[in-house]
């Protein structure tokens, strides 16, 4: 098997059949590999799909899903667009902004606010348009409550292989400032990034995404452009002590290196080191030895650097398996 084709390969063992069929045709038709990097990164296979999911929505193409023979519609679409096509695949990178992660990730905000009993300041590593820094503006629903107001327009529940505690859902917390870092942060406001954002994540997916894009129009989050690798030790070092500051990082590090990813850790360690600091993160599968799309999620805390796993939780947030 060609690396191209090994690449597509993988990518579709975690698709439903349809798409798997499509994704593996990809990767061994020669039209289409003529327009893919001669070294193919994982993410390729979410790219091209992204792109024809991107003509469609303008009106340039017709739903390949609704055909009788979607392969066919796809093939035709992806070659009747080449250069449109090989420009995206090449250049865009993947953007996505999975609100339902918030469903894991509630609990363990929970947690840190009950813990040190301080508001806090959020700081989103890979943030995207920043949808997942309004976690408290929606509501949500675990085997043992609710949480959230009853008028917020959009609910995340999900499956738990561990109960999340009634007890925990009855806390509140006070979220002061909300920050996220992104290489190519998205506007809410703009017509692309949104198109950007919808092309990116499965039809099932997109509901959720649009509810939550709505509510952050009414007030978007602060977002800075750049790695957050160099800008992350400023932002740290000018913290405010009246509050504590939360850094989140769910999966974006699986485009680091190993060194930069040390280097992550040694910046957030310093941090912590200096003053009061959590850290909220997912650590790759070759980190963690998990099979893709189980991730486990890590807290660690200063004072005192008590780093422990929390929760597992599906790739895109879909269950929870809750330690705390």
């Amino acid at each position: 098997m060609s690396e191209m084709a090994s690449v597509f390969e993988k990518y579709a063992r975690a698709m439903q059949p349809a798409t798997a069929d499509l994704i593996r045709r990809c990767g061994t038709d020669p039209a289409i590999q003529g327009l893919l990097p001669d070294n193919p990164m994982w993410d390729i296979p979410h790219r091209i799909t992204a792109a024809v999911d991107w003509l469609v929505d303008v009106g340039k193409a017709e739903d390949y899903r609704e055909q009788s023979d979607s392969w066919s519609s796809f093939r035709s679409t992806v070659l009747s667009h080449a250069d449109w096509v090989r420009a995206f695949v090449h250049d865009q990178p993947i953007q996505t902004n999975e609100v339902q992660r918030c469903f894991a990730l509630l609990p363990i905000f929970l947690t840190i606010g009950l813990t040190t009993q301080r508001p806090l300041d959020l700081l989103e590593l890979g943030a995207s348009a920043g949808l997942n820094l309004l976690w408290d503006r929606y509501r949500y629903r675990y085997l043992a409550g609710t949480w959230g107001s009853g008028s917020a327009p959009l609910e995340l529940t999900g499956g738990e292989r561990g109960t999340v505690p009634g007890s925990l859902l009855e806390h509140e917390v006070t979220i002061r400032h909300r920050c996220g870092i992104d290489l190519r942060p998205l506007d809410v406001h703009s017509d692309d990034d949104v198109r950007l954002l919808r092309v990116f994540a499965a039809p099932n997916r997109r509901p959720r995404l649009l509810q939550a894009i709505e509510i952050a129009r009414t007030q978007p989050p602060e977002l800075i452009k750049g790695d957050y690798l160099d800008v992350l030790p400023e932002l740290l070092a000018a913290r405010d002590g009246n509050a504590l500051t939360v850094v989140v990082q769910t999966l974006s590090s699986i485009y680091l290196t190993l060194e930069q990813r040390a280097q992550l850790w040694e910046t957030i360690e310093a941090a912590g080191r200096a003053g009061p600091l959590a850290y909220v993160w997912t650590p790759t599968p070759e980190e963690h030895g998990q099979r893709r799309g189980d991730y486990p999620v890590e807290l660690a805390m200063w004072p005192g650097a008590d780093r422990r796993f929390i929760a597992r939780m599906e790739n895109h947030g879909e269950w929870l398996d809750w330690v705390g």
